[in-house]
């Protein structure tokens, strides 16, 4: 039997909640919060607790209902921080009133999914929690978004669709109080991939985090290196699946390809695997990753004693975040071309604003230290 998340294979159809069948979460959890115990790697925030809220499918959909449900669960149990390096399906862009080109119907979904997201994330708000988001790998220009080609991704065949600013958001990213976080490669520069604005005081883009840029370093040894991407923990049985890794959990030829690696210890923590797998990926979902661990560092050093443990308004931590982000200006002469990197003028983007606030960086380039001094 299978549905929308892939083969059934637990009682009722759902997977236990420390299965990950995808990947992604897997790894975006070890960049926030990976122990700093001797193995494989460490988090941004090596001592904070990572609480396992599932709003995806294994199939990679994050629907409305999940989502809004785990925003909730979030807000109800006390979290400090939630990352969201996704956005609603099955629209890329949900338009109130719909885009010219979609059905009343479907007009109507998209004005559903705004209101409940918008009333999801201002609750968790209202109950301190700091909201953090991908901010998207379309290398659009969120203040004047190019035509939507990939929606619907579910249920129907996607269109055309013509998307204006004044009434269509992404979302989590542009919906209220959420802090949206664009990706850098190495060298500092915006990754290709990488969505930015040239609406400089916009609330679209709080900051930049590293998020891997596989082509970084054009005419250097570095260019097109899997070392340009960020690494993180991976499932074992995701990277078995994609023949990463063999049965008896030796890293393929394929695998080394890839850059897959692998640590093992002795004394495994109770119900621990003996060996961590670890995999490379790229993409502002490695971004905002980054920037939720240093939210969690925030709230650590900065929070105040609640019932709950420690607590801190969302405006002040993104208030510290912007204070102590690195300023990071715009390339020379405001425009960032990838023609070296064989990409097409539709990835060219213009960079606009001053060094401490522009549409490339937001605030500028998150900084753990900065925030726990």
């Amino acid at each position: 039997m299978t549905d929308v998340d892939g083969e059934c294979e637990y009682t009722s159809c759902k997977d236990p909640n420390n299965v990950d069948d995808n990947g992604h979460g897997t790894h975006v959890a070890g960049t926030i919060a990976a122990a700093m115990n001797g193995m494989g790697l460490s988090g941004v925030a090596p001592k904070a607790t990572i609480v396992n809220i599932r709003g995806g499918q294994d199939s990679g959909y994050f629907f409305l209902g999940p989502v809004s449900n785990a925003l909730t669960y979030a807000a109800n149990t006390g979290l400090d921080v939630v990352n969201m390096s996704f956005y609603v399906d099955p629209w890329l862009y949900n338009c109130t009133g719909g885009a010219p080109e979609d059905t009343p119907a479907q007009a109507r979904e998209q004005e559903t999914v705004i209101a409940t997201m918008n009333r999801a994330l201002k609750y968790a708000t209202s109950k301190n929690v700091t909201l953090v988001a991908a901010l998207g790998n379309q290398h659009d220009d969120l203040a004047k978004p190019r035509q939507d080609v990939s929606s619907p991704d579910y249920g129907a065949e996607p269109h055309r669709r013509t998307i204006f600013n004044s009434r269509c958001v992404t979302l989590p990213t542009e919906g209220p109080n959420v802090l949206g976080i664009s990706s850098l490669g190495p060298s500092g520069t915006k990754s290709d991939f990488s969505n930015y604005t040239t609406e400089v005081y916009s609330t679209e883009i709080e900051f930049s985090a590293p998020g891997g840029w596989y082509r970084d370093g054009f005419g250097t040894a570095t260019y097109r290196t899997n070392e340009n991407m960020i690494l993180s923990s991976a499932p074992r049985r995701v990277l078995q699946a994609e023949g990463a890794v063999d049965p008896k959990g030796n890293i393929t030829p394929l695998g080394k390809e890839l850059g897959v690696k692998k640590a093992c210890t002795a004394n495994p923590a109770p119900g621990a695997d003996r060996c961590g797998f670890y995999q490379y990926l790229q993409g502002t979902s490695m971004a905002a990753p980054h920037a939720t661990g240093v939210a969690a560092l925030a709230v650590s050093a900065h929070g105040h004693k609640s019932a709950d443990g420690l607590t801190m308004k969302p405006g002040a931590v993104r208030w510290l975040m912007a204070q102590t982000a690195t300023d990071h200006a715009c390339p020379a002469g405001g425009v960032q071309e990838y023609f070296n990197e064989d990409r097409d003028e539709t990835y060219t983007a213009i960079c606009r604003g001053t060094t401490d606030r522009n549409g490339f960086n937001g605030f500028g380039i998150v900084n753990a230290n900065g925030v726990v001094r």
